[in-house]
């Protein structure tokens, strides 16, 4: 099966078909043979992996995916792209495509039903408009899978993959880190695509853990903090938790004390430890 994700390669199935792309879907098409390479090596497929993609578009990255793995299953919400997809993916007997809104999806059950619910890796080319709602779906609905390697907008990856007292910090970083190691498996410019969209964009590994990292109690209520913490980044802690409205000003200036946190630090300088360490003590003293 010879590649087609040169940029003339992908004209030429998009003038076939007189397709139209949909600016509401996001729908940019990579171009780069080197990039659909550093994407499948990211994701270290193997013959033995079973691989979710979301948005395959003409299935460029699907093409290549199915030569190493075991099983490939596309989501794709277009249905003016399943008889592309149907023609490009032809020769590729592994592969297969699901016409459905991903977000509307039962991914365990889809797991289940195509997978003999087997562990998945969800490697992809996302949406940018839904990138966010996409990996905290797969993070936080328990799906059995083990790495999450995708092509995401260049500011989202660097505040996923930030650190602590970096202006890209935020609660997208703690949702995402809590979950999972991060790395950045490539950086792509935004002439590899077609159309080209007005950002550049970066392939970010998240590698989720079998195991806990952080212990906490109840991940609702460190969730919340989280979300309380960055809520107005120039507020101090104690302001900001304050006005959580669970406990007040002086409880909360209490447990800071008893966590060792000075109350006058801001949410983007707490590290995935201090946050679980307040969590808990806000969890337990909500409790009582």
């Amino acid at each position: 099966m010879a590649k087609f994700s040169s940029s003339s390669a992908t004209r030429s199935v998009v003038d076939k078909y007189k397709f139209k792309f949909s600016k509401s879907l996001g729908q940019n098409f990579l171009t780069d043979d080197a990039t659909v390479d550093k994407i499948i090596n990211g994701a270290n497929i193997t013959d033995e992996d079973y691989i979710i993609e979301v948005g395959p578009g003409i299935g460029t990255l699907t093409h290549e995916m199915s030569k190493r793995a075991k099983k490939v299953v596309a989501i794709e919400i277009d249905k003016k792209l399943i008889p592309i997809l149907e023609d490009t993916l032809s020769e590729c007997e592994n592969a297969e495509v699901v016409n459905a809104d991903i977000m509307k999806l039962n991914i365990k059950e889809l797991i289940d039903e195509k997978f003999q619910g087997n562990k998945v890796k969800l490697v992809a080319n996302l949406p940018y408009y839904i990138t966010t709602p996409i990996v905290m779906k797969f993070l936080e609905e328990n799906i059995p899978v083990t790495d999450i390697v995708v092509m995401v907008q260049k500011e989202v990856a660097q505040r996923i993959n930030a650190v602590p007292s970096t202006k890209d910090f935020g609660a997208l970083s703690v949702a995402v880190q809590y979950y999972c190691d991060t790395d950045i498996v490539a950086k792509v410019p935004r002439h590899m695509f077609y159309p080209q969209p007005n950002v550049d964009s970066i392939v970010i590994g998240l590698r989720v853990r079998p195991y806990k990292k952080y212990q906490v109690e109840n991940e609702d209520m460190f969730f919340a903090v989280v979300k309380a913490s960055f809520g107005q980044r120039r507020k101090t802690l104690l302001n900001s938790l304050s006005s959580m409205g669970v406990l007040d000003k002086e409880t909360i200036r209490k447990i800071l004390a008893k966590v060792e946190i000075q109350e006058t630090r801001r949410g983007e300088t707490l590290s995935l430890e201090e946050f679980a360490k307040l969590s808990n003590e806000i969890f337990s003293q909500t409790k009582n």
